[in-house]
């Protein structure tokens, strides 16, 4: 047995129908009958059972065929009938409610009604005393073909999905799990296969076109479209109702300031950083609070990974390819958490960035992997400001500054100690900015016996460790333990590399 999987890079299928027959599609309209009448019904419905002595009445006056849904034996008081439970003819004539009766003038349609109407019934057929003995009027039942799981497959055999992505053709003994592997679409871990019912289910997830173009995605700079974020986020594992977040977190990476290019090819390990604010974070189910940065959430880790195998598949950005990182670090494989809104006494990061608390936003940031703060002691916000800008001095080298930004991961226990003390955001981030003044005396060439720093000739100035606007503070983590990280950022931070970029999501 063959399976078909969608390719997640550049590519279109190739027109080769071959589901749903010409013949079955057209059979109503190809009868050589000038005035008939067709009805389309199933067994499970209620009225379709009431009506079954009306279909016989008509059938005896004039050329009426029936289309069961479900038993082609139904129903038995009819010889025309047309075994429809392929669903066929009942999806390419649009029925939505059974019984539906139809009346045909050669080929084409003059009228149609559903449930059962006896006034409806009888201007439709022309026949007058239809089912006397029946009630005046029932309403009829939901047609098969347009429950959901049922039309999706129907849009698949009539080839109505919109979606243009080449179809892969696997042989009966290919493993799908080897094959996409074999097909370097991989990061390493094995992949959900994108078959045409998964990516169709995904597109599902947003009002956009699939064909919409978000850009043009580095390194390889090939038009990156709706369809292939949804290829790549169902190999990701990623659910539908994830998409308007992988949509809006590729924006964001594909923005210009963000400098993606020069985030894939530097030597220097660094990957995507996604934090998610408002209220989508709830409704998804994104993880805050404990192990916020590790593995055991869906939301968490299938949504970053998207993004990656989007740079990888779509925009060329392999490993030993154009991405060059001399190390590389776990965020290539996924890297993305949410704000804990709720528990901080912070506005949110969103805020930051220009929009309003309960924004639905996600923020780019470009980061290494996570250091550690362990400060048990501090019972005032001097100190465990002191334990977080030690911290932050030694990004990338403690004789380096200006360095990289910086994306500081306040846990509970710390922000109590500024929750206490009345401390904002703003002060906090004043404080560490003052803490992160440096002399040059201290960081000149050889200073420490550290070959690296600044020049002698600048040993007079002040530095300041992190850029202007190069800070930012979120809140997330479990409420036990005093444990905040740093995500250092880029060496290359700043409006010349990479800098944040914050997007709000929308379907």
């Amino acid at each position: 047995m063959t399976s078909v999987i969608l390719g997640p890079n550049r590519g279109k299928q190739n027109s080769n129908r071959s589901a749903a027959s010409e013949a079955e599609q057209y059979d109503i309209r190809n009868r050589n009958v000038p005035e008939r009448l067709v009805a389309f019904v199933k067994r499970d419905c209620p009225t379709c059972e009431l009506i079954e002595s009306v279909l016989a009445q008509l059938a005896l006056q004039q050329s009426v065929t029936v289309y069961s849904q479900d038993d082609p034996t139904f129903p038995g008081a009819l010889d025309n009938v047309v075994d429809d439970t392929r669903l066929d003819n009942s999806h390419s004539h649009g029925i939505e409610i059974v019984p539906t009766l139809m009346r045909f003038n050669g080929s084409d349609e003059q009228a149609r009604t559903y449930g059962w109407d006896r006034q409806e019934w009888e201007a439709l057929s022309g026949v007058r005393g239809l089912g006397i003995e029946l009630p005046d009027s029932k309403p009829g039942c939901g047609a098969i073909n347009v429950e959901p799981a049922v039309l999706e497959q129907l849009k698949i055999r009539f080839e109505q999905t919109g979606i243009e992505s080449r179809r892969i053709e696997l042989g009966g003994g290919e493993d799908v799990i080897e094959a996409m592997y074999d097909r370097d679409w991989s990061d390493g871990l094995p992949l959900v296969p994108p078959t045409e019912l998964r990516v169709l289910r995904m597109l599902q997830g947003t009002v956009r076109p699939p064909d919409e173009v978000l850009g043009q995605c580095p390194p390889d700079m090939r038009a990156l479209t709706v369809e292939k974020i949804a290829v790549n986020a169902v190999m990701a594992g990623c659910k539908p109702e994830y998409m308007p977040v992988v949509l809006a977190a590729v924006e964001a990476v594909l923005d210009e300031h963000y400098g993606l290019h020069g985030v894939v090819a530097t030597t220097m390990y660094v990957s995507p950083v996604l934090v998610v604010n408002g209220p989508i974070r709830k409704r998804i189910g994104m993880n805050a609070g404990v192990n916020a940065l590790g593995q055991g959430n869906r939301a968490n880790a299938t949504i970053g990974r998207a993004v990656q195998l989007i740079v990888r598949n779509v925009g060329g950005g392999k490993p030993d390819g154009v991405d060059r990182a001399n190390l590389g670090n776990p965020g290539k494989y996924t890297y993305c958490f949410a704000e804990d809104e709720e528990g901080s006494c912070w506005t949110p990061l969103c805020c930051d960035f220009g929009f309003p608390r309960g924004a639905s936003t996600v923020t780019a940031f470009t980061g290494y992997g996570l250091q550690g703060l362990v400060d048990q002691k501090a019972r005032d916000p001097e100190s465990l400001c002191r334990t977080f800008a030690a911290g932050l001095r030694v990004g990338s080298n403690p004789n380096l500054a200006p360095a990289n930004d910086a994306l500081l991961v306040v846990c509970a226990e710390h922000e109590r100690v500024f929750r206490d003390a009345d401390w904002t955001k703003q002060q906090l981030s004043d404080r560490l900015y003052q803490l992160l003044e440096i002399p040059g005396s201290e960081i000149v060439q050889g200073s420490g016996g550290i070959a690296e720093g600044v020049p002698e000739s600048m040993a007079d100035q002040v530095f300041n460790k992190i850029r202007p606007g190069g800070l930012l503070i979120v809140r997330a983590g479990g409420g036990a333990g005093m444990f905040s990280g740093i995500i250092g950022g880029w060496l290359a931070s700043g409006p010349v590399g990479s800098v944040p970029v914050t997007k709000e999501i929308s379907r």
